[in-house]
């Protein structure tokens, strides 16, 4: 492997990513929540869920494909130039098309003709995700790069959405800020390409080679994208804007905890590739069976937590106006874990293996159940029908790939100490709702619970020699004691 970068170095980088994509939306949605209120959010959630199916079928399965692809040939510029710029004609031939199917669509439907502008805005993501070519980037593991770039713009969209948003008329500049700090930063991938591969016309381009994969993946993301959007845009045509909003709210609480617990799981695809790809399996299943063991471990106390604390997580981040966010913020948080392990087992063990037709299984299981539930309990109580719609599909999707993995993981899921995370959780709860009888302010409440609850289940695993915490104490010390 050339230029071989380390797995930890990887870690700590896409950690610090993930901490910006935290810390962001912390600073910033309690902020925007409170002047666009439920209404405002709402419609830029709705209008966002609806490009997400045009930016799907624009990307084609490539950003997921793209990695395993560009890992297998990384180390020969020459194939991997040809690569790459076969998969960017084919993103730039479907982000055209579907651009096409957008315009159509908003001259047709009224419901998008009443937000056509915001609409064309977000819908920019589909432009600036095809020339960013990302799946370049993970496969070459430029994680620090990825990371850099990303915190600048996310910086700028800060100074810019307290700049710029006022009141709630301007949740149409919330939508195009929003866009700046998730994709903008592609046009600087582009113009970086050719540092890695040639940007002069190769020739002999052979697409027919990728079509299979790529349908394969393409079907994989359809499925995602139709589960995991699906409640939003059905909330936004059988109820109202207020209603996207009270669900928008709870999502993005889930959608900020799930970039944590799934971290680990980011960095290993190209990795797992390299390793499946050079038939070095001892080691591909060994750092597998560790990201499981972390998911586990986060994944866990953070779901208990935040429906402990639900009540006082969404007032602090959206304000009193979203207390219609409770109930399906606690119904949806079981879905870090399930998401976290479906993310190490479907996109960081069976893809890598070749088994993509799985995860496709898998993902249409849950979209099945996902449009059966939401259809029948979005009418009767909106959004918490449709956070129950999501915790029974990614519960059937986490079932589908357990059991066509279960040889390969079983050992790894006997091995996480259920007993050390039970007890740590337990205390940890007994004392937040010893804290939650305080009076507190919320903020205040949130402080001093959160360090009691993660503080004392850290102590318990430490206690039970937990082996992953073990090594990350051991690694701290260490660089303390360096420093």
């Amino acid at each position: 492997m050339a230029k071989k970068k380390s797995l930890k170095l990887n870690f700590i980088m896409n950690a610090l990513l993930t901490m910006s994509s935290f810390i962001f939306p912390l600073i910033t949605f309690p902020y925007v929540s409170r002047i666009l209120l439920p209404v405002g959010t709402g419609k830029v959630s709705f209008t966002t869920s609806v490009v997400s199916y045009f930016a799907l079928f624009a990307r084609l399965g490539i950003p997921t494909y793209g990695i395993r692809a560009c890992a297998k040939v990384r180390d020969d510029k020459e194939a991997l130039s040809k690569t790459v710029q076969e998969l960017f004609i084919i993103n730039m031939v479907m982000s055209v098309m579907a651009y096409l199917a957008l315009f159509v669509a908003i001259a047709f439907v009224p419901r998008l003709q009443q937000e056509k502008m915001l609409l064309m805005i977000v819908s920019l993501t589909i432009l600036f995700n095809a020339i960013g070519m990302e799946w370049l980037y993970k496969a070459l593991e430029q994680y620090s790069y990825i990371t850099i770039r990303s915190i600048v713009f996310k910086f700028i969209a800060l100074l810019a959405m307290f700049a710029f948003i006022h009141n709630q008329k301007d949740y149409v500049i919330y939508g195009g800020i929003s866009i700046l700090a998730s994709s903008a930063s592609n046009v600087f991938n582009f113009l970086h390409a050719h540092r890695y591969v040639s940007v002069r016309p190769v020739g002999g381009y052979d697409f027919k080679k990728h079509l299979r994969a790529v349908v394969i993946f393409f079907a994989m993301s359809c499925a995602t994208t139709i589960y995991t959007n699906l409640d939003t845009v059905m909330i936004g045509f059988i109820a109202t804007d207020t209603d996207v909003g009270y669900y928008n709210a709870a999502v993005k609480i889930k959608t900020i905890l799930v970039s944590i617990v799934t971290s680990l799981g980011v960095v290993l695809l190209p990795r797992a590739s390299y390793y499946v790809e050079n038939g070095r399996m001892e080691e591909f299943y060994r750092i597998t069976k560790k990201a499981i063991h972390f998911v586990f471990l986060v994944a866990t106390p953070m779901m208990v937590y935040f429906m402990l604390f639900a009540k006082e997580g969404i007032c602090f981040l959206s304000g009193s106006a979203y207390i219609g966010s409770i109930v399906p913020m606690q119904i949806i948080m079981p879905t870090l874990l399930l998401i976290g392990l479906t993310n190490i087992m479907g996109i960081q063990m069976l893809v890598p293996l070749g088994r993509e037709k799985v995860v496709l299984l898998s993902e249409i299981a849950g979209v099945i159940v996902d449009c059966v539930l939401n259809a029948l309990l979005i009418p009767r109580i909106t959004s918490t029908g449709a956070a129950i719609g999501t915790l029974v599909a990614e519960t059937a999707v986490w079932i589908v790939q357990y059991f066509a993995l279960r040889n390969s993981v079983e050992e790894a899921y006997r091995s996480v100490q259920y007993r050390a995370i039970g007890i740590g959780i337990v205390i940890g709860t007994g004392l937040g709702i010893v804290v939650k009888q305080l009076a507190l302010g919320t903020f205040a409440m949130l402080v001093v619970s959160s360090v009691l609850f993660f503080g004392s289940y850290v102590i318990v695993l430490t206690m039970f020699k937990e082996p992953l915490v073990l090594e990350i104490e051991r690694q701290m010390i260490g660089k303390v004691k360096k420093s």
